[in-house]
């Protein structure tokens, strides 16, 4: 489900057993980060198929990237494995007003 950046914050904030999901590449997310979120790069395919394997389908994933487009894409594929709720951040990390960690 897609999320624009207020209704994605306020979700986070609302729901108990989240987790933060930044699909970007490790050089991305050691530039800047959303709190409180783990990385799992898109684009190294075995790594990040081998890293959902890992996770709780139950939990809820709130997913983002640059710019909402590997997101997205992340989001679809952790539904058709049978996560239960995933939600891509509309816009991705370019429009991000909330808090980084840099």
């Amino acid at each position: 489900m897609d999320l624009d950046q207020l209704s994605w914050r306020k979700k986070i904030l609302s729901e108990e057993n989240v987790f933060i999901l930044d699909v970007r590449t490790s050089e991305e997310f050691e530039d800047s980060r959303i709190p409180n979120s783990i990385n799992i790069d898109f684009y190294n395919p075995q790594n990040f198929m081998s890293e959902l394997s890992k996770l709780d389908k139950n939990s809820k994933y709130f997913v983002y990237c640059r710019s909402g487009v590997r997101s997205a894409n992340s989001c679809s594929l952790m539904v058709e494995l049978g996560f239960k709720e995933v939600y891509n951040l509309l816009g991705g990390i370019v429009e991000w007003s909330g808090k980084l960690v840099n």
